[in-house]
């Protein structure tokens, strides 16, 4: 299977061990805004990482392991064919030609109170017609 890339907030890790399972390809840090609705942190930490197809699978439970049992917020990694998009306690393994399964991963994440604009997970239109 492909490898995956996507990006981790480190800030949204209670446990950053998953950090080290991950191959971290860049590192930006970022100033928080009142738009991002994450009052409690100052800067966010953005790492681009690169996952092993044969570890997605683990990595994606692990994550959601990892992740804040405070604040909701999710992580996500894709290749060209597959989307994993991971809250706390909870994976979503997508098909990137289902608008359904992204309609179900982006429900969730607004029913947890996470911003819209933050969880429109879908891919650009012209895909869809593949």
């Amino acid at each position: 299977m492909p490898n995956f890339k996507g990006v981790i907030i480190e800030e949204s890790l209670e446990k950053k061990s998953i950090l080290k399972k991950v191959r971290i390809i860049q590192t930006k840090i970022e100033e928080v805004i009142e738009k991002h609705k994450t009052p409690w942190i100052k800067q966010w930490t953005l790492h681009t990482v690169e996952i092993f197809g044969s570890q997605a699978d683990a990595v994606a439970e692990e994550l959601s392991q990892s992740l804040d049992s405070k604040h909701n917020w999710y992580a996500d990694f894709k290749n060209d064919f597959y989307h994993y998009i991971i809250f706390r306690n909870k994976v979503f393994y997508i098909d990137r030609r289902s608008k359904e399964q992204y309609d179900e991963a982006k429900h969730y994440g607004i029913s947890l109170g996470i911003p819209e604009y933050q969880v429109d997970f879908h891919p650009k239109i012209k895909e869809w017609k593949r």
